[in-house]
């Protein structure tokens, strides 16, 4: 499980992007709070800062032709099986969304996807 860096969601691959969505929308229901090497400096912020990033993933899906959910588009929403949150508190959208974006976490994961065999 992986957050891309935020400068990479226009130009992942279509298998990457997807797979990202399904991962945040994993992220937002059940796995919140679940710990994960990869994406653990998730949790040390609100909530709603995932669906900030979330919406971002979802704007290039839609700016591809691909129809997510509108229901994501809820902050609130956690997915069918769990409960919505009652209490969200908004936050700034801040660049990067996530301060741990870096360029270190730029270069991290291009080398991941070089591994893959894509080269951005």
């Amino acid at each position: 499980m992986r957050l891309w860096h935020e400068a990479l969601i226009s130009k992942l691959p279509r298998q990457q992007l997807l797979g990202q969505h399904r991962e945040i929308a994993a992220l937002r229901g059940k796995g919140w709070g679940k710990r994960h090497a990869t994406v653990n400096y998730v949790f040390t912020h609100s909530p709603y800062k995932l669906y900030q990033f979330h919406m971002l993933v979802m704007s290039e899906m839609k700016r591809r032709g691909y129809k997510p959910d509108p229901r994501w588009r809820n902050p609130i929403y956690r997915g069918q099986s769990c409960p919505p949150y009652t209490t969200l508190e908004k936050v700034p959208l801040t660049s990067p969304i996530y301060p741990e974006h870096n360029d270190a976490y730029l270069q991290e994961c291009l080398n991941n996807l070089k591994r893959k065999g894509i080269y951005l």
